[in-house]
Formats: structure tokens, sequence, C-alpha cells
């Protein structure tokens, strides 16, 4: 048989990202030569790219050195001339070449747009509501509108995982390290508000700009710098919603002997839809005098309250506050009052 010319087998994953003037490759080194036999030693790592059909590949940085079947990157800020003007494809490549230097040929190609990225996002703020995160940034002016851009979020998850997640058929997915948020152009106006997080996690949001380019009938995106991070604690200090619906109506029963009844006041609401919700407490009061709770001191569970602490012929006012499980109590519902009659 020849002998094998121990030519790396050409990289088939190369993969290409562009943040504002930075381009990002990564790659799987391959294990094997085009004679399947295993690579020994390191491979020489040659990253070049084209722009235009019929160009020639040029360098693009120092050439690498790296171990069989390791992940390769690379990283090279645009010159000048790439970096500005209209969109256009470049294409870059990777070429491994053996100790004589020969190679089996060009990686599959990976596409960025050259030319001028859109802006950075400045002013970049987060705030946390009871809704979740609400996110705030400088609107775009000049000769580019927001409206002609979207805005990508990235979101990251500082707060490491627990050691032993919750089991069972009620509990939560894990949640996600890093997830994106993709505000489309026209309906951000400067604003978003990130819905999906979970109160007791501290996040980080990095924001950049995006332009779709068409190019040989597909949308290829042309990304902006990263935004500047920024970081907020999800802590719930916010109540729950304050009871709507509180009605009153007072009843007498039978209390047995001599026709003896007992008189009462049944009092109900409309029930919370919080997750976090651990009850209701019942609050009274006679004319302009100070409000009194009268149901137990742990909340009360079904939104109802029987009080049968009261006297014929009087007037009494009742509000209904709901509390959460971290103990936050909302105001007080819209007060109601029932009059107990007479025997």
């Amino acid at each position: 048989m020849p002998p094998s010319l121990k030519l790396p087998d050409p990289v088939a994953n190369l993969a290409a990202t562009r943040a504002g003037n930075q381009v990002s490759l990564t790659w799987t080194m391959p294990k094997k030569n085009t004679d399947k036999l295993l690579l020994k030693g390191n491979v020489a790592v040659r990253v070049c790219r084209k722009e235009g059909a019929g160009a020639a590949c040029a360098a693009a940085g120092a050439e690498l050195s790296l171990p069989p079947g390791a992940e390769g990157s690379f990283t090279e800020t645009l010159p000048a001339a790439l970096a500005s003007g209209e969109p256009r494809p470049l294409r870059y490549f990777v070429e491994l070449r053996n100790r004589n230097g020969r190679s089996a040929g060009l990686s599959n190609a990976a596409q960025v747009l050259a030319g001028q990225a859109p802006a950075p996002v400045e002013g970049l703020t987060a705030e946390v509501r009871k809704s979740g995160v609400v996110l705030r940034w400088m609107a775009l002016g000049g000769a580019a509108p927001e409206s002609s851009q979207a805005i990508r979020l990235h979101r990251k998850l500082l707060t490491p995982p627990a050691a032993k997640p919750q089991q069972g058929l009620l509990a939560p997915p894990p949640e996600p390290v890093e997830r994106t948020l993709l505000v489309e152009a026209g309906s951000g106006a400067g604003r978003a508000l990130d819905q999906d997080i979970r109160f007791g996690q501290a996040y980080e949001y990095r924001a950049q700009r995006v332009a779709r380019i068409p190019v040989d009938g597909q949308a290829l995106e042309l990304t902006g710098e990263l935004s500047a991070p920024v970081r907020v604690e999800a802590l719930d200090v916010f109540p729950p919603a304050v009871p709507a619906g509180l009605a009153a109506v007072a009843t007498a029963e039978s209390a047995g002997g001599q026709g003896a009844t007992q008189n009462a006041i049944d009092l109900s609401w409309q029930p919370g839809a919080e997750a976090d919700l651990a009850g209701y407490a019942v609050y009274r009061r006679e004319g302009d005098s100070a409000w009194q709770r009268i149901s137990p001191a742990r909340p009360l569970t079904p939104p109802a309250f029987h009080d049968d602490q009261v006297q014929p012929g009087h007037t009494y006012r009742y509000a209904v506050s709901a509390i959460d499980r971290g103990g936050h109590e909302s105001a007080r519902s819209a007060e109601t009052e029932e009059t107990v009659p007479n025997p």
C-alpha cells in the first residue's frame, strides 16, 4: 500500500458569530487522518476568510496548534475595511495541515456579515417588579431609528442551581442558565419585560441591537456589540393583590334551648390567583373606630369567614387583606358593612 500522507480530516462543524466588530469561531478537531488512522501530536490550524466568491482565503491571525479531538476557538477584531461599509457576506474557514504543511482541504464555510455593525445599546437598566424584570435602554436616534432594528437581550442565571432539585410531578423544571429574549423592531420602544423569572434568583442581563439583512434570498443577522452587564436580585418584596368582591350577609341560626338564636355575619370574597398566596386576614370595626383583626393569627385558606361575635342591632364594617408565604400583606380591600337585625 502507498505510504500515508497523514493528512488530518477536514473540520466539518465550523461555526461563526459576530458581535460588534468581534468575530468568534468554534469547531471540533478531528481525531483521525484521511486514512482513518489516529492522529498523533498537535495539529497546525490556519484560520482564513473570504470576501466574495472568487477571492483567495486570506489568513486571519496567527497559526494555531491544537491536539486531536480538542474544542477549537478563535476570535479576531475585524480590520477597518471589513468593519465598515454596506453589509456583505464574509466566510470563514479553518485548514488543518500536517507536518509537511499539506492539508486535505478547507473546512465547511461559516458565514457572517461584514460591514458597519449596529450601534451598541447604552443605558441598560433592570428593575424588579411583581410582574417580572423591567429592562430599559436608551432609544437610538439619528439616521438609524430604533424601529429598524430588533433588540436581543441575553440573560444569565447567577444563582447556582440547587444541589438537590425538587422532585415530584408538581416540581418546577430546572431553570436554564442562559436564555435570550428578542424584542422585535419597533415593538419595544426602549423597554421590555422579562416575565419568566423566579423570585429568589439573581440574574445578569446584556443587550445588543440586531439588524436583519437579506442576502441571496435569506435573512442574515448583523449584530451590534454587547452592552455592559446589569445585575439584579429578584427578591419577592411585593404583597399579593388586594382581595375583591367582599360581601357580607347577616344570618340567624337556632342555638337550641327555648328557641334561642345565634346571630352571625357570613363573609365571602373572590379568591386570589397568586401562586405564593398563603391566605387572608379579616378586619372589622364599628362606625369610625379602629380596625381590629378578628380572624386567627394564621391566614385563612378559604375566601370566606363566619363572624359569630356580633350583637343584634349593631352595624359592622369589614375589610379583607391577602398574605403571601413570605408574610407580605396587601392593603385592605374595599370595605362592606352589614347590620345584625334585632329579634
